[in-house]
């Protein structure tokens, strides 16, 4: 567990976050010692905290904000079936790989448009057979939200877009500006974070909840360690990586 002094809250809570390198919303904070002011410097102790970066969470709920800003009032009924079958023709199945990918991108765009964001689409190839689809707004908060709650709920109606639609199984990343960029250093930290607290408590780490390519982020991390396996368990949209200490090791 990271834990950061300082002769304050405040001061070990911004010196924990400096050195991650997140805001306070992008982190989980815990006090663990208060300190003391001591007498004439005497018996004084600096304080202590623990900061994680926050993972994403739930994607359920994700998604049901998204929505919600598209219809401006609560959801009353499954918001990922709600959305995906209205705006998914039944006349789009089997698509090529070119065609999924084109009808995806007139996707996004539409419900970026519904939710007063409007997007351009701007389609990137990556490695392994990924596509990227990069929303350029001037509104960026909106399309990302607080933890990338929003993004992540994009990220998954696209995923349930593409598999409904396509012939093969596609890889597909929705990102806005350099979001996933920095998400990636976040998630490479945690990892690294993580394998050392598993390799001194010889326990496994349950993470919460997060898309496929974040969990494979993590797992690329810690594919070096030795010490350290990985694995996945759950149904989508609540499946979890497990980060647990190789047995031959403990």
């Amino acid at each position: 567990m990271p834990v950061y002094e300082g002769a304050t809250i405040d001061e070990a809570i911004k010196h924990g976050l400096d050195v991650l390198g997140l805001t306070k919303d992008e982190a989980e904070i815990s006090i663990l010692d208060e300190g003391k002011k001591g007498f004439l410097g005497i018996g004084k102790k600096n304080a202590q905290v623990s900061i994680e970066p926050t993972v994403a969470e739930e994607i359920s709920e994700a998604v049901e904000e998204a929505v919600e800003e598209v219809m401006g009032e609560p959801v009353t009924e499954p918001v990922v079936e709600k959305i995906s079958e209205t705006a998914i023709s039944e006349e789009l199945s089997e698509l090529d790989n070119e065609e999924a990918i084109k009808h995806l991108a007139i996707y996004l765009t539409d419900i970026t448009r519904e939710m007063g964001v409007p997007a351009l689409v701007k389609i990137e190839r990556g490695d392994n057979n990924l596509t990227i689809f990069n929303l350029e707004t001037n509104k960026q908060g909106m399309l990302i939200g607080k933890h990338g709650k929003i993004l992540n709920a994009l990220q998954y109606l696209a995923q349930v877009f593409v598999h409904r639609v396509a012939k093969n199984k596609l890889s597909v990343v929705v990102n806005v500006g350099n979001y996933r960029q920095k998400r990636e250093e976040v998630l490479v930290r945690l990892a690294k974070r993580t394998a050392e607290k598993v390799k001194e408590t010889g326990r496994p780490v349950f993470l919460e909840p997060m898309p496929a390519f974040e969990r494979k982020m993590i797992h690329s991390a810690l594919s070096y360690d030795d010490y350290i396996k990985t694995h996945s368990e759950g149904e989508e949209p609540y499946r979890y990586l497990v980060v647990e200490p190789a047995k031959k090791y403990f």
